[in-house]
């Protein structure tokens, strides 16, 4: 997967924004305002997700490619090294775990909305 690939799976996820809040080399994808991916822009080398912290633990004692979240809370956040053995069916997988895990934190009328805008 490349960085475009990356972009446009990201962004076809329902309510899904893009930001580069940290500056210009970082690109985020956020649902309802929280963050659930972030990848450097010039340097697709890895991709920082949100993971369920037994999942997390399991896929980086798997996977030498999944690491702890770099410069994010170690429980909760994985990087994805990117061409070091990470599948595209994986990535996709890890994206819309961490997608899901941050769409279901959301408040009950922000999930409504994005259920309905799904409908649509």
């Amino acid at each position: 997967m490349n960085i475009e690939e990356f972009r446009d799976y990201c962004l076809a996820k329902p309510g899904t924004t893009e930001e580069t809040p940290f500056g210009p080399d970082t690109l985020v994808f956020k649902v309802g305002g929280k963050i659930y991916a972030l990848t450097s822009i010039d340097d697709f080398s890895s991709v920082n997700l949100k993971c369920d912290p037994e999942r997390a633990t399991q896929l980086r004692e798997e996977h030498d490619f999944v690491l702890p979240g770099y410069h994010m809370n170690k429980k909760h956040w994985n990087t994805v090294l990117i061409g070091t053995g990470v599948t595209g069916r994986q990535l996709r997988e890890y994206i819309d775990h961490s997608y899901d895990l941050v769409r279901a934190s959301l408040p009950r009328a922000v999930q409504a909305e994005l259920a309905e805008a799904e409908q649509e």
